[in-house]
């Protein structure tokens, strides 16, 4: 392994009363696919699992994350994980763009890397947080190390690899749309990008003046070639952790959902992401005496109002939703709770 880096920064962010600034600290770390960048909040906790978080294409960890994890809620999370945040290859801010010819790694050889990150870390286990091409990252990094995943929190993923329809459309929208509006058409809906509010005009403007948008073109390039992850329900290849899936109401991989967050929750509704996602760390045996805000009367409220955690890592329970009443049943105990935003 090479040499490391580390840069200590303060992360800028409103403050709460009382709160104190969050020390990051940036390492970069060579692997087998080249050198990745992550960024490390707080100090292990005994015990306890960090908090791992991957990014979808065209974002990075803050344009990705910042608004879930500054949201004032999440701060009781944060006070009891450490969390490590990961840029793909050549996302990370101020990255220079690689050269012509270069090889970016597949999802899978992405997935790879995050060993070497744990081992310089010396972090035994994580709760893996993805949004996209992220949560892809997780779940193929959960199916090969199974004994280092306590839960996967995966927001917006597809699993599966491009059929021919979908590589026949994708051919036919990059002959008359640019690579920052298909990368735009993947995060949010039709709907939400011909609406253009302030939040797909700051996130067009991200993607399409980004300094480094020839790495993005590469990092999305592997993610429309990925494998299909070839899950099965009870056979052999499943995930074997707790599993929170989050889908937005109005994403572009799903077309019917029961609430009301659009494309990308973790940036539109942080809210109600953080009250699931404590949930999910109660069902996992974590902050049994967390302290939960009533949000407003949704489906998704309901959902996670409704349900009743006991604390047992191994009794989480699957979480469904009738799609016409909103009303939560459960079934028989297993390690899923799905929730839509």
């Amino acid at each position: 392994m090479a040499e490391l880096q580390e840069v200590q920064i303060t992360e800028e962010k409103p403050l709460l009363p009382g709160q104190t600034p969050e020390v990051a600290k940036t390492h970069s770390v060579e692997t087998p696919y080249g050198s990745v960048t992550f960024t490390v909040y707080g100090t292990p906790k005994p015990k306890r699992p960090a908090i791992l978080t991957y990014h979808d294409v065209g974002l990075n960890y803050k344009t990705c994350f910042q608004p879930l994890f500054q949201f004032g809620d999440m701060q009781e999370i944060i006070q009891n994980f450490v969390r490590v945040h990961v840029d793909a290859p050549g996302m990370e801010e101020g990255a220079p763009v690689f050269p012509v010819g270069y090889q970016y790694p597949s999802l899978d050889q992405l997935a790879d890397t995050i060993p070497c990150i744990l081992q310089y870390l010396n972090f035994s286990t994580i709760i893996g947080v993805g949004v996209g091409a992220g949560a892809y990252i997780l779940s193929r990094y959960a199916l090969n190390h199974q004994e280092t995943v306590e839960g996967l929190v995966l927001i917006n993923i597809d699993p599966n690899a491009k059929g021919w329809m979908d590589w026949a459309a994708h051919k036919l929208t990059g002959l008359t749309s640019s690579i920052a509006e298909m990368i735009l058409g993947h995060l949010f809906s039709q709907e939400e990008l011909s609406g253009n509010s302030e939040l797909i005009q700051k996130y067009r403007n991200i993607i399409t003046h980004a300094p480094n948008l020839e790495n993005i073109e590469l990092y999305w390039n592997s993610y429309n070639n990925r494998r299909d992850l070839n899950f099965e329900r009870g056979g052999d290849i499943t995930l074997k952790c707790p599993v929170m899936l989050v889908v937005g109401d109005q994403a572009p991989h799903e077309d019917a959902v029961m609430a009301d967050s659009g494309g990308q929750p973790q940036l539109t509704q942080p809210g109600k992401l953080t009250e699931a996602f404590k949930y999910f760390l109660q069902g996992m045996g974590y902050m049994a005496s967390s302290c939960m805000t009533r949000l407003s009367r949704s489906r998704t409220a309901s959902l996670t109002s409704a349900a009743s955690i006991d604390g047992n890592r191994s009794r989480s329970r699957t979480l469904s939703q009738s799609s016409e009443s909103g009303t939560l049943s459960s079934g028989p105990p297993g390690h899923t709770m799905e929730v839509s935003c």
